[in-house]
């Protein structure tokens, strides 16, 4: 069987060791330490923006903590968009909150400001406004940030901006993750950087980053004995793992631009196939293109073409299920034009990973080529 080709696999930097080192060497193999506090301002250094960044377990604790520092409780209602990953949605019902999907539009595949709108007007007549709005950028593809916080701003929602695919995007000269009220980060084994696990919340003020940190650490209060006040979580990152993190920031900049021109690869190989459109960036995006994603003609091309890749050991996948067709959220509000179900059936990941080399990008179009001829 020919070597496998992975969706997105993780690419280390060499400089991972020497912070794991340092680690084990000062006996800091705990949830706090130098490589946490380094990592933290690692992060903040790279976005900019007067952030603030505490270092988690995940990306879904991330969020967990963002609806819980906003004061989302149960009975409430939080608008997330349709069209990502479960882990967007599941922190809402950790709360007891009732998710409202909102569709998306076509141009980056992200939230639809005129469905968003629509959504809030209509959940405030049933007399239960929205508390938080959770925007995505999906595949490091920025929403339209303007419109969504314009909306957002009318109604006095504040925006959880998932940045958990955008890390090193960009729209109007600033960086992902500094949009929202609250902002998330991602450094799962398939993200543009990984700590094998992990992610981070991103706050406007110190009070907000402390305050994540406490309840990240168990919410233990300032006392000599185990003291809580509020219940807490076991969500902060561990010091091996930010290690990990800071390694890795030494090489973001190359692995967006490594994507990037993942992405060229294709879109000028495969540009003259009438069967298949890429997503463009809009004027004033930059993406990291952390997964070139295309669209089909049909389903059956979609499926065909995929199991066409698998044959020849080569791992594409489905664009992102939408939540409003998620078995486990058939009861949830939806306000929906048909998009992000078009974008599912049609659309396709392809291998996007850092570490591909000319071979294996020469032998992933050849397939396509091949199952077009």
């Amino acid at each position: 069987m020919k070597p496998k080709i992975w969706l997105s696999s993780p690419h280390m930097s060499g400089n991972e060791q020497y912070y794991i080192k340092e680690a084990f060497d000062s006996n800091w193999v705990a949830p706090l330490g130098p490589n946490v506090s380094g990592f933290e301002t690692d992060i903040q250094n790279y976005i900019g923006e007067n952030t603030y960044v505490a270092a988690l377990s995940s990306g879904t604790a991330s969020l967990h903590l963002a609806l819980i520092l906003l004061g989302i409780k149960s009975g409430d209602e939080v608008i997330c968009q349709s069209k990502t990953f479960s882990a967007s949605a599941n922190p809402i019902v950790y709360l007891g909150a009732t998710p409202v999907f909102v569709d998306s539009e076509s141009e980056t595949w992200n939230m639809c400001p005129i469905q968003l709108e629509i959504a809030i007007k209509d959940r405030i007549e049933k007399g239960n406004k929205p508390k938080a709005i959770i925007a995505v950028h999906l595949y490091g593809m920025p929403y339209k940030v303007e419109e969504i916080n314009q909306i957002a701003s009318k109604y006095n929602i504040p925006v959880v901006e998932d940045s958990a695919e955008s890390l090193g995007s960009i729209y109007k000269g600033k960086k992902c993750g500094t949009f929202g009220d609250i902002s998330i980060l991602s450094f799962n084994g398939n993200k543009i950087i990984t700590t094998s696990g992990g992610g981070a919340i991103v706050t406007k003020t110190l009070k907000q980053k402390e305050k994540a940190v406490f309840l990240a650490t168990q919410a233990r209060d300032d006392a000599p004995h185990y003291l809580h006040s509020e219940i807490g979580y076991n969500y902060r990152m561990s010091n091996i793992v930010a290690g990990i993190g800071r390694g890795q920031m030494t090489i973001l900049e190359s692995h967006v631009a490594k994507r990037r021109a993942n992405h060229e690869f294709y879109e000028n190989v495969l540009k003259d196939n009438d069967n298949i459109v890429f997503l463009q960036e809009p004027n004033g995006s930059f993406s990291n293109r952390w997964l070139t994603c295309i669209l089909l003609n049909s389903k059956s091309m979609r499926e065909n073409l995929r199991l066409a890749l698998e044959k020849e050991n080569i791992e594409s996948r489905p664009l992102w299920k939408p939540m409003h067709q998620q078995p486990i959220f058939s009861g949830a509000p939806r306000y929906l034009n048909g998009v992000s179900d078009e974008l599912f059936e049609k659309g396709l990941c392809l291998p996007s990973g850092s570490n591909l080399t000319d071979i294996e990008l020469n032998r992933i179009v050849k397939t396509i080529n091949d199952f077009f001829n």
